[in-house]
């Protein structure tokens, strides 16, 4: 068994790495961003997953029901490590098993085209745009995604960082969707999970999935996050 493969089986029994295996996973993970694009070409098949929110066991979930890496190909939308029990484990589990994600070279910017893209939100009661109550970003409605999706040729966009209470979310007439990775955020929402499959024709299915059984959880890292990250 390799370093690569040992680490990862011990990640997914959530025991802790040492220190000196930490640091040269994250020193791969940065070789393999800075060569990457900051927009990156995703070829399908693929499996499209929201938010998991540093919730471990969840995301053991999550594996069950689309696959194991590197036999899934999958496409992570973001917010991998804050909040949940185990982000720290969630994050180097995801490193070890190379998933990549957009480009890291910089930090996101309080304005301007990156933070737009990364806190602005769909809003069926907004037509145009709107302030966004995040405090970064805008609201946008149906009309917005419509011009949008016209001109660029696209058929939906498929994004995340939303909770959905149902795993996913269709808006302004199947033109875009929330898919969100989470079950039971923060450990009290009661909502289930979903992400999204491409088949190599771009058919696409949705797998609803719930929380792991508590039972399968262990003792809790820390506490659940506070209130206002709901």
């Amino acid at each position: 068994m390799s370093d690569l493969d040992r680490q990862i089986e011990q990640l997914k029994r959530c025991e802790p790495l040492k220190e000196s295996e930490v640091k040269a996973l994250c020193l791969k993970a940065m070789e393999i961003l800075v060569e990457e694009s900051n927009v990156q070409r995703v070829d399908a098949p693929v499996t499209i997953c929201g938010d998991i929110h540093g919730q471990f066991y969840d995301m053991k979930e999550l594996f069950k029901v689309g696959g194991d890496c590197p036999k899934t190909n999958y496409l992570f939308l973001g917010d991998f490590v804050d909040r949940g029990f185990y982000s720290v484990e969630t994050f180097l589990l995801l490193l070890a098993l190379k998933i990549r994600s957009i480009d890291r070279k910089q930090e996101v910017p309080h304005d301007g085209a990156m933070c737009d893209l990364l806190w602005s939100d769909p809003e069926e009661a907004v037509d145009g745009w709107g302030m966004s109550p995040r405090g970064a970003g805008y609201l946008f409605g149906g009309s917005v995604v419509t011009t949008f999706n016209h001109d660029n040729n696209i058929d939906y966009i498929c994004r995340a960082h939303q909770l959905v209470m149902e795993g996913y979310k269709w808006m302004f007439n199947h033109q875009i969707v929330t898919v969100w990775s989470a079950p039971n955020y923060c450990y009290r929402c009661g909502n289930v999970a979903a992400i999204l499959e491409l088949d190599e024709n771009l058919k696409r299915e949705f797998r609803v999935f719930q929380a792991a059984p508590q039972e399968a959880r262990g003792t809790p890292a820390k506490k659940p996050a506070p209130d206002y990250f709901l």
